[in-house]
């Protein structure tokens, strides 16, 4: 199943989910599932830009200033990476 995501809404973390800076790398704890998950540099900078922008298009927009790829495989990418991540249960998607 396929979520429905729009770039008008905003990414949060999960209450239930702590998190660790490890050299720019991320470890993430979902306290409810006892599941672990690491985060690459890359996916560390996706989560941060996704939890500190007030919209998923703004932390895209964020994203491609910061790296040099083709704006549709950004936001396929960036899409892709959130569902995996609700899924999880790492983050939750609001409306903005």
């Amino acid at each position: 199943m396929t979520l429905q995501i729009v770039l008008n809404q905003k990414v949060s973390l999960s209450t239930n989910v702590l998190t660790q800076d490890l050299a720019g790398e991320s470890v993430l704890l979902n306290l409810q599932t006892e599941e672990y998950f690491s985060q690459n540099e890359v996916g560390t900078k996706m989560l941060l830009a996704l939890t500190e922008s007030d919209s998923i298009q703004t932390a895209y927009e964020t994203l491609l200033k910061e790296y040099e790829v083709e704006p549709e495989k950004l936001k396929q990418d960036l899409l892709k990476f959130i569902e995996k991540l609700v899924k999880a249960g790492i983050v939750e998607i609001t409306d903005a």
